[in-house]
């Protein structure tokens, strides 16, 4: 077994609909603004950014981010990961309601020295600040794409 390597699965309820929470998760940029374990993301040109990551953990995790498949009317969203994370991360998105199921997708193989020498006694630990992470990005994801959903409507 590779120690380092991490297959993560999260479904979210989001109290907006597909179109509010896709507009959401395609602009990276503005992540830091609602996810607060995404400190950084800049665009580096019209298909590639970079993206810096902290949870709790006394920890950075610096990755470019490549653009994959995206397809606002499938509800489907994709990125490549290299850097500190090589992998990939899809969001699914599918009406339910007058909301959303958010279905997050992430496969990555730890590349960071100093993560990887601690692979083994270190998982269990890093993938409870992996579930905070997701907890707050749950939250925040709902907040913005309500909010979105709102200033839509209005307009």
């Amino acid at each position: 077994m590779d120690w380092s390597h991490y297959r993560f699965l999260s479904i979210w309820k989001v109290p907006a609909g597909p179109a509010a929470v896709y507009a959401v998760l395609e602009n990276a940029e503005d992540y830091p603004r609602w996810w607060p374990q995404v400190r950084e993301a800049a665009r580096v040109d019209e298909h590639s950014g970079t993206a810096r990551f902290r949870s709790l953990l006394p920890y950075d995790l610096v990755v470019g981010v490549h653009e994959g498949r995206g397809d606002p009317d499938a509800g489907l969203l994709e990125v490549r990961m290299t850097g500190d994370l090589e992998g990939w991360v899809r969001w699914t998105l599918r009406p339910h309601g007058v909301g959303t199921v958010v279905r997050y997708e992430q496969e990555v193989r730890v590349n960071k020295p100093l993560l990887r020498r601690l692979a083994v006694p270190g998982r269990p630990v890093f993938l409870a600040n992996h579930a905070l992470m997701m907890r707050a990005g749950r939250r925040g994801l709902a907040a913005e794409a309500a909010g979105r959903k709102d200033r839509t409507d209005a307009v």
